[in-house]
């Protein structure tokens, strides 16, 4: 399947790597298909590719490579999604990136309040909203003026 991309222009996708959001992504009204794109030139960030809107892409990325003790009930999440034959292990968590331009340089937020967790092995996709969070929707991980 060929879709097309603001980032990489036209690609040529494998259907089996679309992911389902049913419940569709918050602010993004009509669009539940998605795919993960990594490109080895900007690891570790991958973005979170609407296979239906070319213009919406959103750039993500693990969370536990900047913030380990990082957590998500995905127990929680499989229960809520009526996952079964699931374990934690066919789970991914990528949060939401913010980048923008200062006078320094780049900076780089994550949402870290709602995390986008993918089933790989049903190819569907949930974002968790944490409503009495401790994490910040603007979790600092790159600032260039320190």
């Amino acid at each position: 399947m060929k879709i097309h991309t603001r980032k990489f222009g036209e690609l040529e996708i494998d259907e089996k790597m679309i992911l389902d959001m049913p419940d569709g992504l918050p602010g993004f009204d009509g669009y539940k298909r998605f795919v993960l794109l990594e490109d080895a030139g900007s690891k570790p960030f991958c973005w979170f590719q609407s296979v239906e809107a070319s213009d919406l892409a959103l750039v993500v990325m693990n969370p536990y490579l900047f913030k380990p003790d990082y957590q998500v009930d995905l127990k929680g999440v499989m229960a809520l999604k009526g996952w079964k034959n699931v374990t934690e292990k066919d789970l991914g968590v990528f949060v939401v990136l913010n980048i923008f331009e200062t006078r320094n340089g780049k900076k780089i937020t994550a949402n870290l309040i709602g995390p986008l967790v993918i089933n790989m092995k049903k190819n569907e996709v949930v974002q968790v909203v944490f409503e009495d969070a401790h994490y910040s929707h603007q979790y600092l991980i790159l600032d260039p003026s320190v």
